[in-house]
C-alpha cells in the first residue's frame, strides 16, 4: 500500500518503520525534524496524505487530531482510509469520523496498548472503532504493527475501550501500591505478599505482570528506578479522558474520579512527571494516614 503517516514520535516513528520494513511505501510527516528508516519525509501533512491508500495518525490529543483532519481530509483520495491511532476523547474521534464520511473516506479510531516497546517490537494491541469495511482495510497494517486488533464497534468504540481499560489499570495500580505500602507497615515481607496475592483473589495485571515493588515478580520499571514504562502523566491524560467521557455519558465513576485526582496531585505537585505510573508505591510509602 501507499501509506501516509503523520506523527512520528516515540510511538509513531517505530510503527512507520515497521510498515516500511514490511514493504509498504510510507510517506511521513512530523512537526519535529525526524528521520525514520524507510520512510520518505513530506513537507506537510497534506503532502503525506496525497495519493495514500491509508493515512495513519499518531497525535497528542483530540484538538490536534481535529486540526490535522481539517488539513489532510481534503487532500485524501475518495475511498481511502484514515486510521487514527492516537488516544483522544471519544467526541473528537466521532467528529472526525463524521467529517471523513462526508468527504467520501473511511475512518477507524484505533488507539493502542503496549507502549514504546510494543511499537518498536510490532507487538501492539489495537482497539478499533469504525465500519467493517474500514476495519478490513486497516487490519493488514495492524498485523504488521501489532499482535492483536479487536474491532470494538462503530466509530468511537476504540477510544471507549481504551479509556475504560486504562481507568481499570489506573485504579488497580493505585490499589496495588496502597496494599504494598500497608503490608510494609504491617511488617509483611513484600515477596510473601506477592506470593499470596499473585495466586489468589488479589491477582491483577498490575500485580502479576507489572509489580510496583522492586525485586518482586517479573522485571518492571520498579526495577529501573521507576523510569517509564508508561509515564504517570500519560496515565493522568487517560484518566482525564475517562472522566470527560463519564461526564458526557452521565456515568458514575467515583473510583476513576479519585484515581484522576491522585495522579494529578502526583504529577503536578509531587514531582511524579517523568516517572512510571507505578511510582505511586514510593509515594504511598512516605505518607502517613493523616
Amino acid at each position: 500500500m501507499n501509506i501516509g503517516f503523520i506523527g512520528l514520535g516515540n510511538m509513531g516513528g517505530p510503527m512507520a518503520a515497521n510498515l516500511a520494513a514490511a514493504g509498504h511505501v510510507v510517506t511521513g510527516f512530523d512537526m519535529a525534524d525526524v528521520a525514520i528508516d524507510g520512510v520518505t519525509m513530506a513537507a506537510s501533512g497534506a503532502e503525506a496524505a496525497t495519493g495514500a491508500d491509508v493515512v495513519i495518525t499518531m497525535l497528542p490529543n483530540g484538538k490536534i487530531l481535529r486540526a490535522v483532519a481539517d488539513e489532510i481530509l481534503p487532500a485524501m483520495t475518495a475511498g481511502a482510509t484514515l486510521v487514527d491511532c492516537s488516544t483522544v476523547d471519544v467526541d473528537s474521534a466521532r467528529a472526525v469520523a463524521d467529517q471523513a464520511a462526508a468527504a467520501g473516506l473511511l475512518f477507524v479510531d484505533a488507539p493502542v496498548s503496549g507502549g514504546v516497546g510494543g511499537a518498536a517490537g510490532g507487538t501492539l494491541t489495537f482497539m478499533a472503532g469504525g465500519s467493517a469495511a474500514a476495519f478490513a482495510n486497516a487490519e493488514p497494517l495492524f498485523a504488521i504493527m501489532g499482535q492483536k486488533a479487536v474491532h470494538c464497534g462503530e466509530a468511537g468504540a476504540g477510544q471507549s475501550a481504551k479509556i475504560c481499560n486504562n481507568m481499570i489499570l489506573g485504579v488497580t495500580m493505585l490499589a496495588t501500591c496502597e496494599a504494598f505500602a500497608l503490608a510494609d507497615k504491617l511488617g509483611l515481607d513484600r515477596q510473601k505478599m506477592f506470593d499470596v496475592v499473585s495466586t489468589s483473589s488479589g491477582y491483577s495485571w498490575s500485580m502479576n505482570a507489572y509489580c510496583p515493588a522492586p525485586g518482586v515478580g517479573p522485571q518492571s520499571p520498579a526495577d529501573n528506578d521507576y523510569k517509564p514504562g508508561f509515564a504517570a502523566e500519560l496515565m493522568l491524560k487517560d484518566l482525564r479522558l475517562s472522566q470527560q467521557a463519564a461526564e458526557s455519558a452521565d456515568a458514575d465513576t467515583p473510583m476513576g474520579e479519585l484515581a484522576q485526582a491522585l495522579y494529578a496531585q502526583f504529577v503536578e505537585t509531587e514531582g511524579g512527571e517523568g516517572m512510571d505510573f507505578s511510582a505511586m508505591l514510593p509515594r504511598f510509602e512516605k505518607r502517613s494516614r493523616s
